[in-house]
Formats: C-alpha cells, sequence, structure tokens
C-alpha cells in the first residue's frame, strides 16, 4: 500500500498540470465520497453541507458563498460524471500543452470555470424560464473548465486533425462547433444548467485564445493569485533538507536499486527535453512541420 501511495506521489509530482488537475479532482471526489458513506452509517446526510461548495443559480445565495464558483469546479456528481470530464480533460490537456505553457492551462481551467458558472448564473436569472428552479438548482463539475481547453485549442490549431469514435479524424475546428452546437441544443433540457456552463466556458476559451494571440493573457491575474496562494506549498517543498547519507569511505557501494533508479530518472529527463523541443517545433510550425521520426516519439510519449 505504501508502495502504491509513493508511486501516485511520484506521478503527480512529475505530471504535466492536466495530471495534476485530474489528480486533485479524483482526491476530492473520493474524499467527499467516503464521508458521505462513513456519515450514511450514523443516518447522517452532508447534502447540505456540500450546498456551500456548489454553485446556486440564485443570485441571493450566491452573494453568501461567492467562493462557490471556484470550488463548483472540482465537484462531481458521481463517477460517470467525473470519468467523462477527467478523460476529457486528459485527452485535450495534453493537445493543449502542444501549443500553449503549464501556465496557460491552470489558468484557463479556472477562467473557464468562472465564465461557465458567470453565464449559468446570468441565463437563470435573467430569463423566465428557469424562474421555478432558481431557487433550487446548483451546478457542479469540470465541464465548463474542459470546454474552455477544447475551444482554445481549436481556435489557435483549427485545421489540426483528432480521431472521433464513429466519425473517424476530422479537424478541430468542426468538432468543436459540433459539441458546441449539442449545448445550443439542450439548454432548455433537464440538464439545462449544464450545457448553459459549457458554452460559457467555450466563449471563455476562445477569448482566451483570440486575446493571447494579440498579446494580452486573459489567464495572467489568476496564475498571479494561484502563485501567491501556492507559494507556501513551494517553499515548503524547495527549503525541504534531503536525508542525510553516511557513507565510509572505501565501504560504501551504491546497490543495484539505486542505480537503476538513477538511470531511470536521467532516461526521463533525456526524453522530457526531447519532447519539449518537438512541441516548441510545433509551436513554431505546426504538427504538419514534424518528421515521420517526431511524431512516433510524441505518440509514444503520449501513451507512457
Amino acid at each position: 500500500m505504501v508502495t502504491i501511495i509513493n508511486d501516485l506521489k511520484e506521478i503527480f509530482r512529475r505530471g504535466d498540470i492536466h495530471i495534476r488537475l485530474i489528480f486533485i479532482n479524483t482526491i476530492i471526489f473520493l474524499a467527499v465520497t467516503l464521508m458521505q458513506i462513513a456519515l450514511l452509517l450514523f443516518n447522517v446526510s452532508i447534502s447540505e453541507w456540500l450546498r456551500w461548495v456548489e454553485l446556486p443559480a440564485s443570485l441571493s445565495q450566491f452573494i453568501s458563498q461567492p467562493w462557490s464558483i471556484i470550488t463548483y469546479m472540482f465537484m462531481h456528481a458521481g463517477v460517470m460524471h467525473l470519468l467523462f470530464n477527467m478523460l476529457w480533460l486528459y485527452w485535450f490537456g495534453q493537445l493543449f500543452l502542444y501549443f500553449f505553457t503549464a501556465h496557460h492551462l491552470r489558468g484557463l481551467y479556472i477562467w473557464g470555470g468562472i465564465c461557465g458558472g458567470l453565464l449559468y448564473l446570468l441565463t437563470f436569472n435573467v430569463f423566465p424560464y428557469f424562474s421555478d428552479v432558481v431557487d433550487y438548482s446548483y451546478m457542479v463539475g469540470a465541464s465548463a473548465s474542459v470546454l474552455a481547453i477544447v475551444a482554445a485549442v481549436a481556435y489557435r490549431e483549427p485545421n489540426y486533425r483528432v480521431n472521433i469514435l464513429l466519425l473517424g479524424s476530422i479537424p478541430l475546428k468542426y468538432f468543436a462547433i459540433l459539441v458546441i452546437g449539442a449545448d445550443l441544443l439542450f439548454i432548455t433540457g433537464e440538464n439545462a444548467g449544464g450545457h448553459i456552463a459549457h458554452l460559457g466556458g467555450a466563449v471563455g476559451g476562445l477569448f482566451f485564445s483570440h486575446f493571447l494571440q494579440r498579446g494580452t493573457d486573459l489567464t495572467h491575474y489568476i496564475n498571479l493569485v494561484t502563485d501567491f496562494l501556492l507559494r507556501p506549498f513551494t517553499l515548503k517543498q524547495k527549503s525541504r533538507k534531503p536525508k542525510m547519507k553516511v557513507n565510509y569511505e572505501g565501504c560504501y557501494q551504491p546497490n543495484q536499486q539505486t542505480k537503476h533508479k538513477e538511470t531511470e530518472d536521467k532516461q526521463y529527463s533525456t526524453r522530457e527535453s526531447r519532447i519539449e523541443e518537438i512541441r516548441n517545433k510545433i509551436k513554431q510550425s505546426g504538427y504538419q512541420g514534424l518528421s515521420e521520426e517526431e511524431k512516433k516519439e510524441l505518440f509514444n510519449a503520449s501513451i507512457r
């Protein structure tokens, strides 16, 4: 069990930002689910407590819990809800990093979630269609954040081809249009709030990519605030001293496991440097500018 936990810690430490976001969402979901199960054994429900981290449609309720515009995008309603959102985040987060930076992805995840949440609030309080349900409607999920990532990449590289089940290989712009169009068609359906939030996230992603090409980063201040909040944790990691190792001259010999670990670390570092070179080349000349060998290396890296 300890080995598994250490392996997961190492994956989190070495993983790109989309991997870390997947870890964070999954850990939160598991923690909340286990807490619900434990309390239900004592006939105690935490549904009312969870309302404080879910995004309410009612403006009066939102004013009393403004932090929910952030917390809702890390909460999920069930296993399948989490699974689909995290799969999309993995696929398109990986694609996003070919053309943008990890800081951009982290900032856009939050920016897209905020845009989706604001459109949800606006729509439910402006249109009479939702007046009967506005007081007891709440929203959770990372869908708006993920759609922002999809839309940003589609705007940046509209002709980049992706393989979609049943549709085959199609340009990313048509896939984005298909997804956004489906959300438009279902904004009066059972999951109206979710589809509205998707549209808000997609618009946020388009704006991000559009303004970034003109030199304005809409996620700049979000990243400044996030860096400030995370600074205590990063400082703690930097200040942590390595464990003291005492070597006896003429007696110490590194064991086989240590040698193997050092070799793995060197190979990992070399591989990461190579993938970074390929990503930089994509940013300059596009995916089509890669050689067959470079495409193969990129593909192998994506399935590790």
